[in-house]
């Protein structure tokens, strides 16, 4: 190989997408999908009627590179009336290409080489990555099965003089806790106690099933200290389109914005016009609807996972299932999800891809974010997969 195309040694130290690998087996497969976090049912007409309309009003050039004045408008007042976060669109809001740049896009602009982050373990795998391209350290807080509670003396024993931020993911992917006030107030306690900013993943907000989603940003004296990511995938079934939001003081949102704009220029402009209709006014039936559908689907994988074998918790919030398969064979988390998915037709992600050590190896991930039909043949399968095993 020619020396001069040799890899950097950042990208040696971290894998692919696990999650999007199992997709690509799954369909290689002919598998029932339960491993990707996206809908197989249809996005709301408004959305894609919205979309359509603005690309036929040749809404098809550059956005602002920040995003569209009426999207960032749509947003603050999101933030406003639904948390009481006080939010000017010019000063705090940046529209990206998904929650994924908008996390990648925040690591680089806040974090400097040897700086540490704390993420909560389990985590969504973009995280340690995302701290490594900055050339930070991540630094991880495993949480105990099976209420994954975040225990305030724990997190701050990891706090060192090089800790700037902690990351923290509710409603989380892929445990489904929604972390309570009690939790919240902690981080909070913490963050102002050792001078830390908190990174929130909140692209579960709109999908509930237990408590009560409440932005860190909106806790007494976080809102100068917390940079808050959410977007319009997950709420309006939209995740092809790839769109995200930063909320972060201003004193940090001219970095976060060179960042972005040297990443990605900016988001698809007619989709983001989508999004502002979304958002003008808030169609509040709709998100009791996603939540209660979401919920019947929740309730029907769970039952089929447990009849099927799996030890499982019901998760309060997000899409996801993490299930532990230890009752049903002996193999580690990657070779079980490739026999699931070939023998059975199912297909979930491996649990490992969670943690940074050896932790998961007995769990898998499924996602509910699918048609009811679709669930129901993902459960006849495992079920004729655990009763095969068992004969």
């Amino acid at each position: 190989m020619t020396h001069a195309l040799r890899p950097s040694r950042r990208t040696e130290r971290f894998t692919e997408s696990v999650i999007r690998e199992m997709t690509r087996v799954a369909r290689e497969h002919d598998a029932v999908n339960l491993a990707q976090g996206f809908p197989d049912f249809p996005a709301p007409e408004r959305l894609k009627n919205a979309a359509i309309a603005a690309i036929h009003d040749d809404v098809n050039q550059y956005a602002v590179t920040w995003g569209a004045p009426r999207l960032r408008q749509g947003l603050a007042r999101w933030y406003t009336s639904r948390y009481g976060m006080e939010v000017d669109p010019d000063a705090h809001l940046t529209v990206t290409c998904g929650a994924t740049e908008a996390m990648a896009a925040v690591f680089l602009a806040l974090l400097n080489p040897d700086d540490e982050v704390i993420v909560l373990e389990p985590f969504y795998e973009n995280y340690g990555p995302d701290a490594l391209l900055a050339g930070a350290q991540a630094r991880f807080l495993p949480l105990d099965p099976p209420d994954y509670r975040l225990r305030e003396e724990r997190l701050e024993a990891l706090i060192s003089p090089r800790t700037r931020a902690v990351v923290l993911n509710t409603p989380n992917n892929p445990t489904g806790r929604v972390f309570d006030e009690e939790e919240m107030a902690a981080v909070a306690r913490l963050a102002q106690r050792h001078d830390l900013v908190v990174i929130t993943d909140e692209i579960y907000e709109c999908i509930l099933y237990e408590g009560t989603h409440r932005p860190m940003a909106a806790l007494p004296g976080m809102a100068e200290r917390t940079i808050t990511i959410s977007g319009a995938s997950k709420t309006y079934s939209v995740t092809g389109w790839r769109l995200g939001s930063i909320v972060a003081p201003a004193q940090i949102t001219g970095a976060i914005r060179k960042v972005h704009d040297f990443l990605t220029v900016g988001a698809p402009a007619p989709l983001q016009e989508a999004w502002a209709e979304a958002l003008d006014p808030v169609d509040e039936d709709y998100l009791a609807a996603l939540s209660q559908g979401y919920r019947a689907r929740r309730d029907l994988l769970v039952e089929g996972l447990r009849h099927a074998g799996f030890q499982c918790t019901a998760p309060q919030g997000a899409y996801y299932i993490l299930a532990d398969f230890s009752a049903l064979s002996e193999a580690d988390d990657t070779r079980f999800s490739l026999e699931l998915t070939r023998t059975a037709g199912v297909a979930p992600v491996p649990g490992s891809s969670f943690f940074h050590g050896d932790g998961g190896r007995s769990l898998v991930r499924f996602a509910f974010c699918k048609k009811e039909p679709t669930l129901e043949e993902g459960v006849r399968r495992l079920r004729d997969f655990a009763r095969a095993g068992s004969d």
